[in-house]
């Protein structure tokens, strides 16, 4: 039989990506349209998204590395603390894994011959999976999370950067926006179809929060410019 691919596989580097190219995309855009709103200055506006981009990335997989890292901590202390558990007292061990199966819906006897060759095979693995909700699949990667949110920030906030490059100064702040939102919804279909969830909602929620976000900025910077 051919091993299934479900969308929880890719659960964890997925979340990591589409963090990292929102983002990417949104605090990059979101910063040249405060600093075009403040200033005609085409060298500022790139240097300010360049900038922006190699501080964001760094930050992202920084920031997911320690993230993640603090959860595959707790994930192996609740191991370690089972595997002490499965040493001292095996019996009570067994009874709260036949009672889990129970409150699935086996019955008592059915329920411990389960648990007694679960036990058998592999104790630990079946207190993991069934008793802490801990599987290879959903499994903490450090790496694997600061890699793709860096990489992915960095493509998302290259895809402003290119309009900087190329837009008219007169009309940056609105160009960006425009070009940002659809920049957002493609990044909203392609995480969509990656995961498997509708694609209209997954596009309404990412274009609503970068609207606000690209918003407040564009009034910040139009306050400061207007004060400086």
């Amino acid at each position: 039989m051919q091993k299934e691919d479900h969308y929880t596989q890719r659960s964890n580097w997925l979340r990591a990506a589409v963090l990292g190219a929102n983002d990417g995309i949104l605090s990059t855009a979101s910063l040249i349209i405060g600093v075009a709103a403040a200033s005609e200055n085409r060298e500022a506006i790139v240097l300010a998204g360049v900038a922006g981009i190699v501080a964001g990335a760094l930050s992202m997989a920084a920031g997911e590395y320690v993230s993640v890292s603090s959860q595959s901590d707790i994930e192996k202390a609740d191991l370690e603390r089972e595997r002490f558990e499965l040493e001292t007292m095996p019996n009570e061990e067994l009874s709260e894994l036949q009672q889990i199966y129970v409150s699935r819906g086996l019955n008592q006897e059915t329920a411990l011959e389960v648990t007694k060759q679960l036990t058998a095979h592999n104790a630990l693995e079946a207190h993991a999976r069934d008793e802490l909700g801990l599987h290879e699949i959903t499994q903490a990667k450090p790496l694997q999370a600061a890699w793709y949110s860096g990489a992915a920030f960095t493509l998302g906030g290259g895809m402003p950067m290119i309009v900087a490059f190329s837009a008219p100064i007169r009309y940056m702040e609105y160009i960006q926006y425009v070009s940002a939102i659809l920049f957002l919804i493609i990044l909203g279909v392609l995480a969509a179809k990656t995961g498997g969830s509708p694609i209209r909602k997954a596009i309404i929620r990412i274009t609503l929060w970068g609207t606000l976000a690209m918003g407040v900025t564009a009034f910040i910077g139009y306050v400061f410019g207007s004060i400086i």
